[in-house]
């Protein structure tokens, strides 16, 4: 898991090799700046970092340079990017690797080199000799979406390293206004942090006042209200989307998707899934699942099938120029209302 893979490398306890793969870019970025910062420091990064991206380099270069001896200096860190050869993906631009000479070096790394891998894949190919390889010899490390609990412990962690404490309800209050991008909420975990310097405690209404909203977070209370039948509170919101320049055709969008999850997680409730299999058949995280859950159950199928009905014709309407973009959606809200 990667947030044990961080606790290793924060206690000094550094392999010579990491493999970090999956589609979750921030574990990944994260991963590599932190080890990039426990190894090496800044004035020794000029000459001993190294970065290849290996769908233009091959990976003799790097093998290369990983046996080439650190200067001025005891470690050297070096960056793999795009290893397309540990899927059944084709590189855009064919290069050849000699994945011999690179097994080779796996099973006897240079003992002053550590080589991160990044392959920001979903899946690897399993069946190649390389992938196994480096899965007998490297640190895996799995970049994939947190689950609730694990991004509950993360931001707490992220706020503890900063000598800040979030209140319980504040966590979810801000993964509720963010949403789970994790950029996003990293970005105002440190805003948090360090309005919150002087009391060192962060709570709800903290977080109510400070974080923005997203867009996505705007249409979820958008939708809110509509299901609570709170129009105006609903054109209210959408009005104020459109002061902030948000294309029309983008919010009809994510209304479009949003009620999809929900007419999806309401099918899949029906048929025994739980919420985990259900972000995993549906590829969203367990979060949205979960709120998508609790919309599901203040709709019949029939008023679902309808929304869907009304949300495709919107989108007909909107590409062939029937109505103005804005007043379509406002119409639109008037008809969801039930």
């Amino acid at each position: 898991m990667v947030l044990e893979s961080w606790k290793k490398i924060k206690q000094g306890e550094i392999a010579p090799i990491y493999l970090l793969f999956g589609t979750e870019a921030f574990l990944i970025n994260e991963t590599k700046q932190l080890l990039l910062n426990h190894i090496l420091d800044e004035e020794e990064r000029d000459f001993n970092f190294s970065v290849y991206d290996l769908e233009e380099t091959p990976i003799e270069a790097a093998l290369e340079d990983a046996e080439t001896f650190p200067f001025l200096g005891e470690k050297k860190v070096i960056f793999l990017h795009n290893p397309a050869f540990l899927t059944a993906e084709r590189s855009k631009e064919k290069i050849d690797h000699n994945l011999a000479r690179f097994e080779l070096y796996l099973r006897e790394p240079a003992p002053y080199t550590v080589m991160v891998i990044s392959a920001p894949y979903e899946k690897l190919d399993e069946r190649k000799k390389i992938t196994k390889e480096l899965k007998r010899n490297a640190e895996l490390v799995e970049a994939k979406k947190l689950k609730e609990y694990e991004l509950k412990n993360w931001v707490k962690d992220r706020a503890k390293s900063s000598g800040i404490e979030f209140e319980p309800n504040a966590i979810e209050q801000l993964i509720g206004l963010v949403g789970t991008n994790m950029f996003m909420i990293s970005s105002e975990v440190d805003k948090l942090a360090l309005y919150a310097a002087g009391e060192k405690r962060i709570n709800a209404d903290l977080v109510e006042k400070l974080v923005a909203r997203s867009l996505e977070q705007n249409i979820f209370t958008l939708i809110e209200k509509v299901v609570q039948r709170k129009l105006d509170e609903a054109l209210r919101i959408y009005y104020d989307l459109l002061k902030q320049n948000e294309e029309p055709i983008k919010i009809l969008a994510l209304l479009a998707g949003q009620f999809r999850l929900i007419y999806q997680v309401k099918e899949l409730s029906r048929r025994g899934y739980g919420q985990q299999q259900m972000a995993g058949f549906l590829k969203t995280h367990p979060f949205r699942v979960k709120l998508a859950a609790g919309h599901a159950q203040k709709f019949t199928d029939e008023e679902l099938a309808n929304l869907m009905d009304l949300l495709a014709e919107a989108d007909y309407q909107m590409k062939t120029g029937g109505m103005h973009k804005s007043l379509l959606i406002e119409m639109l809200l008037f008809r969801l209302k039930r």
